[in-house]
């Protein structure tokens, strides 16, 4: 008989429930191993058709780690989990479990695609990238802050010459420099690192032919061609171009009850990430890029009907259209063509 299995999957422990013709045969819980989990699942249910857990920080090690064991693992949206789980009177992790189970039982659920190991080393790097420069942003910020209370104001500049005039103004503050220094020399550091890392990624970049494809648009650089590169993995992912913008939260939500029809803001679903560089392409392309496209004109014209804002997250939807369509036929990117996505 065909078992299903549900894990509720947390930090330390997992909860495991399995089911069989309509009916819980077994509960507990385990060390959250995969290796561990795949000898429990074994023994307690030898003929398991479907291994159900939501989507968290631990899916994509689960996933690889059960699949290589040959388990029939299955990453499920746990949004639309939630929207079942909800429906117990009580909130726990067995229940949760159970709840699982169940839906694997009946196939209620929309299976996630997790990504391979390649990509999530891409994503984590540009991850870190990121982070290191948001903590640099943020000491620079931190220091000029404090200066200002003494009436030392740091001129514009960044980089060495951010440096130097900070050097320049507490030379004869001592009380002052003993405080600032600290901050000036971390500061340094993590600059340097986040360029180390930042290197790194353009070399990963400039090895990958689909990266190479995607930089040929002015305005995509090395960050974001690597960041969609690494999410879309293969243009087979997606059966059209279109359903990229959507999946990626840059399409406007509908309500439609009765009489009432209407389009609201964007849905802001998918990756948060992706989604900001996408935003921040669109911003380049329609202020900064000189190199002239259709792309580029289309997202003026609209810019003098409903404002910059909303022009550039239409851009940055007809983008990710554009670059898929980019990543399935291989062509480079064609500044005359029509913008329709």
């Amino acid at each position: 008989m065909d078992q299903f299995i549900g894990l509720d999957v947390s930090l330390k422990e997992t909860s495991i429930s399995v089911r069989q013709n309509g009916k819980r045969s077994w509960r507990g819980k385990c060390p959250s191993d995969p290796k561990l989990l795949a000898e429990v699942i074994c023994k307690r249910a030898p003929n398991a058709k479907k291994i159900v857990f939501e989507t968290g920080p631990l899916s994509v090690w689960f996933y690889h780690a059960l699949t290589g064991e040959g388990l029939p693992a299955i990453c499920i949206d746990a949004r639309h989990a939630k929207a079942a789980l909800d429906m117990a009177p009580n909130k726990t992790d067995a229940n949760d479990a159970d709840g699982l189970a169940q839906l694997a039982e009946v196939g209620f659920y929309r299976e996630v695609r997790v990504k391979q190991y390649d990509s999530m080393l891409t994503r984590t790097l540009v991850a870190a990238r990121s982070q290191l420069i948001k903590i640099v942003t943020e000491l620079s910020n931190q220091i000029r802050g404090l200066m200002k209370t003494f009436g030392l104001v740091v001129p514009k500049g960044a980089g060495r010459v951010f440096e130097a005039n900070v050097r320049n103004l507490i030379v004869d503050n001592k009380g002052l420099e003993r405080i600032i220094l600290p901050l000036l020399e971390t500061w340094r550091t993590v600059r340097d690192r986040a360029a180390e890392l930042d290197r790194q990624l353009v070399a990963a970049a400039r090895e990958s032919a689909p990266c190479q494809l995607l930089v040929s648009i002015p305005g995509v650089g090395s960050v974001v061609a690597a960041s969609f590169a690494s999410a879309i993995e293969a243009p087979e992912n997606f059966r059209t171009s279109r359903s990229v913008g959507a999946w990626l939260g840059l399409t406007t939500r509908r309500y439609q009850s009765g009489e009432v029809d209407f389009d609201g803001h964007i849905s802001r679903r998918g990756d948060n990430h992706l989604r900001g560089l996408l935003y921040q392409a669109a911003v380049v392309i329609l202020t900064r890029t000189l190199a002239d496209s259709t792309l580029r004109t289309w997202g003026l014209k609209l810019r003098k009907k409903v404002g910059f804002k909303r022009a550039a997250v239409a851009v940055a939807r007809k983008l990710a259209v554009i670059m898929h369509t980019m990543l399935k036929t291989g062509e480079p990117f064609d500044r005359s063509a029509g913008a329709t996505a």
